[in-house]
């Protein structure tokens, strides 16, 4: 018989972690949806080439937001956990953090200043490039980490779906042609700089976090902490937005909202599944069984499977719904790319309940670093062969095929799930 009365203390007891994850999904699942529903429009008024060049500018710019980034959130996250009731040592912590990051933005700042006159492709859009760089500020002023860590995820949620619902009613009035990319940017930028910025004022008003500037010197450790988290989503990050960029170098900008489209889809499939392994790790982890781990990879490879064919099926409807006849080139994309609901599912399941279990960390980053390697070889190779960006969507879903056959091979040569 089910224990109602334990049910609701185990329930109650963790209210806070159910409450965090429910606001991280809120967010994710409302934002993405937004993203669908206003798609048609965007797609409609600013017509494929203004609307892939915005894309492609917003590719290029998270390749700047991960060197500010830089992989503090973790070690930060970590530390505030640990001093969650310690003020002096949260300011210090968060001081750490905001200074180096700063540094980071000041040196990424340079960069992408000499990228903007040294590159034509750049030089020549350099307002909406600079427009769409200021997201990068949010890095600095939207710490998800700390309010993920103090388990107070709802204040920010609401602050971000409020930022990102205020966009649709601007989007409708003021985006009407092709020829206003440059202000559909400043939409979209100035609700991610303005998020950040109540979230900084919510950070002191109501955490009672003041920042102020720590020496260079003493960062030196944060700097060690983070390289090796910043060397791995590096790769991840690399990987997946390179796509954009090359079929922008490469192609049209049609060409890079056909692709967006073909992602944006595959995106929302793959969000359906992301939370099944977060949701399982602490019972694995708690009681670590062989048998109930082969019984998750065998449901998740079914469910992988669905995804795949659940977009061969209706893929053909969302891309006419989203995009209309002329986006119908999404389609194909959107069959290969849907390798990847699989792929993701079952790499996420090998490092979170068999990698992450036995403290094989650095199996983690080889796995990163093998399907980056598996991507750059088939592009290499097909764009040789071939000029076409079915090439180099193939790529990445060839990069996930080589991540499952990785944590099969070293699953299976270290014998991490016994004999």
């Amino acid at each position: 018989m089910i224990n109602v009365k334990n049910i609701k203390e185990k329930f109650f007891n963790n209210r806070k972690v159910t409450e965090n994850y429910f606001f991280m999904t809120l967010s994710s699942v409302i934002s993405s949806l937004i993203g669908i529903l206003i798609y048609p429009y965007v797609i409609s008024s600013l017509g494929k080439d203004s609307f892939g060049l915005y894309v492609f500018a917003f590719s290029i710019v998270c390749f700047f937001n991960l060197i500010v980034a830089f992989g503090f959130d973790l070690p930060a996250m970590k530390m505030i956990v640990e001093n969650k009731n310690d003020m002096k040592k949260k300011n210090a912590i968060m001081s750490s953090v905001f200074t180096a990051k700063v540094l980071m933005l000041m040196f990424a700042t340079l960069l992408f200043s000499i990228l903007c006159f040294s590159v034509p492709v750049i030089r020549s859009h350099k307002i909406l490039y600079w427009i769409t760089y200021s997201q990068v500020s949010a890095e600095i002023l939207l710490p998800k980490f700390f309010f993920h860590a103090v388990q107070k995820m709802k204040p920010i949620t609401y602050i971000q779906l409020f930022f990102r619902v205020l966009t649709i009613p601007f989007i409708l009035i003021f985006i009407k042609n092709e020829t206003q990319i440059i202000e559909y940017a400043i939409i979209i930028s100035s609700s991610v700089v303005l998020g950040g910025i109540v979230t900084t004022f919510i950070l002191w008003k109501n955490e009672g976090i003041k920042l102020y500037f720590v020496s260079i010197k003493s960062l030196k450790p944060w700097f060690k902490d983070a390289f090796p988290f910043f060397l791995t989503s590096s790769m991840s990050v690399f990987k997946q937005e390179s796509v954009t960029v090359v079929i922008g170098i490469f192609f049209q900008w049609s060409d890079v909202a056909i692709y967006d489209l073909a992602n944006k889809i595959i995106i929302l499939l793959r969000f359906i599944t992301s939370s099944i392994n977060s949701a399982l790790f602490p019972k694995v982890i708690a009681n670590p069984n062989k048998y109930l781990i082969q019984k998750i990879l065998r449901y998740e490879i079914l469910l992988g499977l669905a995804g795949v064919v659940f977009t061969i099926v209706f893929g053909y409807w969302m891309v006419l719904i989203l995009g209309g006849k002329t986006m119908i080139a999404a389609y194909p994309q959107a069959i290969i790319l849907s390798i990847l609901i699989l792929s993701t599912l079952l790499a996420s399941a090998y490092i979170n309940f068999i990698f992450v279990q036995k403290e094989k960390y650095i199996l983690v980053t080889q796995n990163q670093l093998i399907a980056l390697l598996a991507y750059l070889t088939f592009l290499a190779i097909g764009l040789l062969l071939c000029r076409n960006i079915t090439v180099v969507v193939g790529a990445l879903a060839f990069s996930g095929i080589a991540e499952i056959f990785y944590c099969k091979y070293v699953t299976a040569k270290y014998k991490l799930l016994g004999h």
